[in-house]
């Protein structure tokens, strides 16, 4: 997906709050959960999920959507991972 219609997206579906966020390689979060629902595009790099059952690698152009209070943990790849992030 390109960041323009990403950005549209994000207001048409009320994520008022956009920022970058940039994370070294083959760094984590171990699990943990964010009181806002968060909804990413990945400009670069590679970020893995896990979220219960769920374990997904997210590429660059790829989106990826957690609700408020959903516990996850978080993998980077060997190149880190920037991605812009909506939150609400």
């Amino acid at each position: 997906m390109e960041r323009d219609t990403f950005m549209e997206i994000l207001a048409r579906e009320g994520f008022r709050e956009v920022v970058t966020v940039t994370r070294e390689a083959g760094g984590f979060l171990d699990t943990h959960a964010h009181p806002f629902e968060a909804k990413a595009l990945i400009l670069s790099g590679g970020l893995r999920l896990r979220a219960g059952d769920e374990d997904q690698f997210y590429r660059t152009g790829e989106v990826f959507h957690l609700l408020a209070g959903k516990p996850h943990s978080e993998q980077y790849g060997p190149e880190g991972v920037t991605y812009l992030v909506g939150r609400r």
